[in-house]
């Protein structure tokens, strides 16, 4: 009975059946998005050591605009319930074009404020037994995206090398078309249709019976997070060039790769969550990917530390879905833009609090403290996660227990 409310033989399609035409424009919208950070992702620290900032000062732009970003993920998440998921969506995307208070994101993951508005439009618009396979496609989506966008980051190198202009001047004009890739989005928003709206939109307090349990998660993962910020990929790419001292074109190389295989995994973590549940899941792929973390500074050369990042990778996003599916499945509909948003916030001030220390650690030395630290942080997330939430269950696996 797990095995079809579960979905999980379908995780080998494109798409799971039944999906929308609003689902598709999301799926795309994410996409746009993820390739925009995937670039800023790497080239923002290098462009500002290139300026003459220190790793400490980069540490800490990364940290503010992490700051920002946790200040409107929230308050979209607040108001969520009484305004139009699709007018707030369009605000957001026009925010990315003038790219003030949206931010550039810097850690090519998608810590940002539409987060909560796409999630919950995701779950409005798929039946929960398929939910978790559709998150694993947003995540495929947003992690593909993301490792091209990783790969454009070298068009500054070859852009100085083809024309002869300023290296400074290239990575310019990426810049700008971050902020044309909002316009791209905000086009795909604009056609989304009432389905993906809560038919009760109540004036009354964003989270009801489920707050106490939204909590409980959001400091766990924010716990995950804090550890995250150790190893932001715009500070992992400065600790391998640091550490090894490899070119633009080669550490986007490395990080597109470790995208491939994370890319993979979410796939993966459908077929593994239908058959052990969802936190389980989470837990049981995310610990060893922590003790790869662990190793990958004591690696003795380039080659062992790719590899170990590589294997990783492949490990350490199962639980991103799985997550994101859990979430979303033991609260309210209404109560599901501020839960995806307070679980959000407190991961991204962590990320920026684990990002000025990582900064600040690499000015210290070229050994990968930053990574040792994280790693085990994660990893006593993991065994926390477990004793906490194994026993709260969503409703699908409650109910397939129960038979």
């Amino acid at each position: 009975m797990l095995r079809r409310l579960a979905t999980g033989d379908e995780w080998w399609r494109p798409l799971p059946p039944g999906v929308s035409a609003d689902v598709l424009r999301v799926l795309a919208a994410r996409g746009v998005r993820a390739f925009g950070d995937g670039f800023v992702a790497l080239l923002l620290p290098i462009y500002l050591v290139e300026r003459g900032f220190s790793a400490l000062a980069v540490g800490t732009i990364v940290t503010g605009t992490l700051v920002g970003t946790a200040l409107m993920t929230l308050w979209v998440g607040w108001i969520a319930n009484r305004y139009s998921r699709r007018l707030l969506l369009l605000t957001a995307a026009v925010l990315l074009v003038i790219a003030v208070v949206g931010t550039m994101n810097p850690t090519s993951g998608d810590a940002s404020i539409f987060v909560p508005l796409e999630q919950t439009v995701l779950t409005e618009t798929i039946e929960p037994r398929r939910r978790t396979a559709l998150f694993a496609r947003y995540s495929v989506i947003g992690s593909c995206a993301s490792a091209l966008g990783v790969l454009a980051a070298a068009f500054p190198d070859y852009a100085t090398a083809w024309t002869g202009c300023s290296r400074s001047t290239a990575t310019q004009l990426m810049f700008g078309l971050y902020a044309f890739l909002g316009l791209g989005a905000f086009l795909l928003y604009r056609p989304l249709s009432p389905a993906v709206e809560v038919a009760d939109k109540t004036p009354e307090a964003p989270l009801g019976p489920s707050k106490k349990l939204v909590y409980g998660m959001a400091a766990l993962f924010g716990m995950d997070s804090f550890g995250t910020g150790f190893l932001v990929q715009s500070l992992l790419a400065l600790w391998l060039y640091q550490a090894f001292q490899v070119s633009v074109t080669t550490t986007a190389t490395i990080l597109f790769w470790t995208g491939v295989c994370s890319a993979v995994s979410y796939l993966v973590a459908v077929p593994i969550a239908e058959r052990i549940g969802l936190i389980n899941t989470m837990v049981f792929t995310h610990l060893p990917s922590n003790i790869l973390l662990i190793l990958t500074p004591l690696a003795p050369n380039l080659a062992t530390a790719i590899a170990l990042l590589l294997v990783r990778s492949a490990l350490s996003q199962m639980d991103v879905p799985t997550r994101t599916s859990y979430v979303m499945a033991v609260v309210t509909p209404p109560e599901r833009p501020a839960a995806a948003s307070i679980t959000a916030v407190p991961k991204t001030f962590a990320w920026a609090a684990g990002s000025m220390i990582s900064g600040y650690l690499l000015t210290l030395s070229t050994f990968g403290w930053p990574l040792l630290i994280g790693g085990i942080i994660k990893g006593v997330y993991d065994i926390l996660l477990l004793i906490k939430f194994q026993k709260v269950r969503p409703p699908e696996e409650a109910g397939a227990a129960a038979d």
